[in-house]
This record gives structure tokens, C-alpha cells and sequence, in this order.
């Protein structure tokens, strides 16, 4: 019996929109974002758009100051990105721990398929997609892990770290690796799958 898809609300949609543009670069840090642009650009009123504004601004993604607007926060200095990357380790580690036993077949097809995509985006060059499908399959077995009290504190630390697709010279590698964390997670060997990982969260 297949599941059933939960309804996702247009808030939501933009704000999946904007936080994968940022994260994979198509939004330049330091980039004023307007809320008049993005109200036109997705055909609604700007209330959503402030709501998701302030949604992202609370995730790290984004910056407010006084006359200045709304702005793409810069990326992490490389001791904060370091200690950020211990974190989400450290969250995901546990999370993989959590999952023994967890996952299904419906599980297991799902994360394949979003694999599938992943690597459809990296070999078509889309980095905004091939973002939004890395987070995703981390997503996945996070929540399946911890729900979304672990995923709310896993994201403020995964969102803050971005992810550079258009400095990967061999897309194929990323796929690989996250192909290796399922197959592990998939076998029921969870030390494998963490050591996948740690290959995959640099």
C-alpha cells in the first residue's frame, strides 16, 4: 500500500525554493533578497513572503539589519564551518544509530529515488536541484531517526554549512557516496554506514 503524500503548503514551496537557491550558490551571499520580486515571481501576496523571510532568517540563511533589508548571509568562517561539520556529524551519527530497524522497503525506495534524482541534477548541471536532493536524502533519515524535533535542530546546523555542487569536479563521487551510506543502511550495518558519512560530510 503506497503512502500517502503529505500536502505541502506554498509557504513552503517557496521557502524549499529560496533555501536551496542560497545553499547552492544561485543566491550569492551579501545578495539583497525583495520581497516585491519574490511575491511577483511566485503569484502571491507579500505576507507569505515575509513569513518565509523570517523563517530563513532564523535558520541562518538570511540576514536582517535597519536600512539595510533583507539579505544572503556569508558563509561560515573556516573554524565555525569546522565546528558546524562536528555537529551535523555528530547528530547524524546518532540519527543512524536510531534507525536500526526502522527503515522499510517503502523507506529504502523512497531514498533511492531521491538518489535517482541527485544524480540526474549533478549530470545535468543543476546544482539548485542536486542541493535540494543532498539535503533531502539527509532529511529523510533524519526525521525517520528523531522526527522533527531532531530535524529542527539538524537543520539550523545542516543549512549553515551550504553545500558548493558547483565546485564538484566528478559528480558521480557525491552519488557514489551517498549510495554507499544506503547500501550500508540497507545491509543493517550501521558502522559502515556511518563511515559512509563521515565520506560524505566534509
Amino acid at each position: 500500500m503506497s503512502k500517502i503524500k503529505p500536502l505541502v503548503t506554498i509557504r513552503e514551496q517557496i521557502a524549499d525554493s529560496l533555501r536551496s537557491d542560497i545553499i547552492s550558490g544561485a543566491v550569492q551571499p551579501g545578495e539583497r533578497i525583495r520581497e516585491e520580486v519574490l511575491a511577483e515571481k511566485f503569484g502571491v501576496s507579500r505576507g507569505p513572503i515575509r513569513d518565509v523571510l523570517l523563517q530563513l532568517n532564523k535558520e541562518g540563511l538570511l540576514s536582517s539589519k535597519p536600512n539595510c533589508g533583507v539579505t544572503v548571509n556569508h558563509q561560515l568562517l573556516p573554524k565555525l564551518h569546522s565546528i558546524m561539520k562536528g555537529l551535523r556529524l555528530k547528530l547524524e551519527t546518532e540519527a543512524f544509530k536510531l534507525l536500526k530497524g526502522r527503515l522499510d522497503e517503502d523507506d529504502f525506495e523512497t531514498l533511492r529515488g531521491i538518489l535517482l534524482k541527485l544524480h540526474s541534477a549533478l549530470r545535468e548541471d543543476n546544482f539548485t536541484e542536486a542541493t535540494e536532493m543532498d539535503l533531502a536524502f539527509h532529511r529523510y533519515l533524519v526525521k525517520k531517526a528523531g522526527g522533527e524535533d531532531l530535524v529542527n535542530v539538524w537543520t539550523s546546523v545542516a543549512l549553515r554549512m551550504r553545500i558548493d555542487y558547483q565546485r564538484i569536479t566528478k559528480p558521480k563521487e557525491s552519488y557514489d557516496e551517498h549510495t554507499a551510506i544506503l547500501d550500508a543502511l540497507e545491509a543493517g550495518n550501521t558502522k559502515k554506514a556511518i563511515k559512509a558519512l563521515k565520506d560524505n560530510i566534509r
